[in-house]
Formats: structure tokens, C-alpha cells, sequence
């Protein structure tokens, strides 16, 4: 997964804290859709910084897309596994199948949310400074040109 951010300070151990800003899935579009409101957010990431990127830069960073990958299957696919199997078995042994699969359901909601801390408090994503991005216009359409 890459991403363009821009470089808001530099570690002398080889890192540096980057700014990404995520915004939502209209791109702030928002007089188009009759205006949903949602606000960007700013998030600061840690990279590695093998190319020697300097405050204000704006550069490329790429992290693995294994965890991501991961986590979203863990999202979508773990309540809705435990509803089938919940369904199936409360029929079966309870004539019951619609209340076992819901709550089977609300159970694999409470473990994807346990998932989430666990990967959260782990923090194991690596990101690493891939090159120069520069202010193209990419950039300036993912909001990085106007925060300091």
C-alpha cells in the first residue's frame, strides 16, 4: 500500500514522523452529495527513512498489505461465519436457529473488536519511506498541501 504524505520532523535514529491525512470516500466533495460533513483527519506515522527525507517533504511511503488484508477478512468474515454456524447448529439442536445465529452473530462482533485491540496495542505496522513525491497533484488532491 502506498501513500503520499508530507515529512513534519526527522529522527537522527533514521526515522521520521509523517503526516497523513485521511479524508472520507467522496474526497470532501461534499457540495456534490448535499454535504455529509465528515472531517479530515490527521494522523502522525512513523517511517523508516532510508532516503534521507527532510521536513516538508512530500514523499512516498509504502507499508505491507498483509495486516490490512488480514484484518478485513477477520471483519467481514469472522460474524458472518459464526451467524451461519450458529443458525445451522440452533436449528438443529434447538429448533432455535435465527436467536443462535444472532447471537453468534453479536459474538463475532465483540471478538473483531477484541481483534482490533490486540492488532491496535501491537502496533505492528511498518512504513517506510520510499521516495520523493514532491507537490504533484496528487498530493494536493489528498489534502497534504495545506497542513504544516
Amino acid at each position: 500500500m502506498e501513500q503520499i504524505v508530507r515529512v513534519k520532523s526527522v529522527t537522527a535514529d533514521g526515522k521520521a514522523q509523517v503526516l497523513h491525512v485521511r479524508e472520507s470516500a467522496c474526497s470532501g466533495d461534499c457540495h456534490k452529495c448535499s454535504g455529509c460533513g465528515a472531517a479530515k483527519e490527521a494522523i502522525v506515522l512513523v517511517a523508516d527513512n532510508p532516503i534521507g527525507a527532510a521536513v516538508g517533504d512530500f514523499v512516498k511511503i509504502s507499508s505491507d498489505s498483509g495486516p490490512v488484508l488480514r484484518g478485513a477478512a477477520v471483519l467481514y468474515m469472522m460474524p458472518l461465519v459464526l451467524f451461519f454456524l450458529g443458525y445451522a447448529l440452533g436449528a438443529v439442536a434447538w429448533g432455535m436457529g435465527g436467536l443462535i445465529g444472532g447471537l453468534a452473530f453479536v459474538l463475532g462482533i465483540g471478538l473483531v473488536i477484541a481483534y482490533d485491540r490486540h492488532v491496535a496495542a501491537k502496533n505492528q505496522t511498518v512504513y517506510t519511506i520510499t521516495g520523493f513525491a514532491g507537490k504533484t497533484l496528487e498530493s494536493k488532491k489528498k489534502g497534504n498541501h495545506d497542513l504544516d
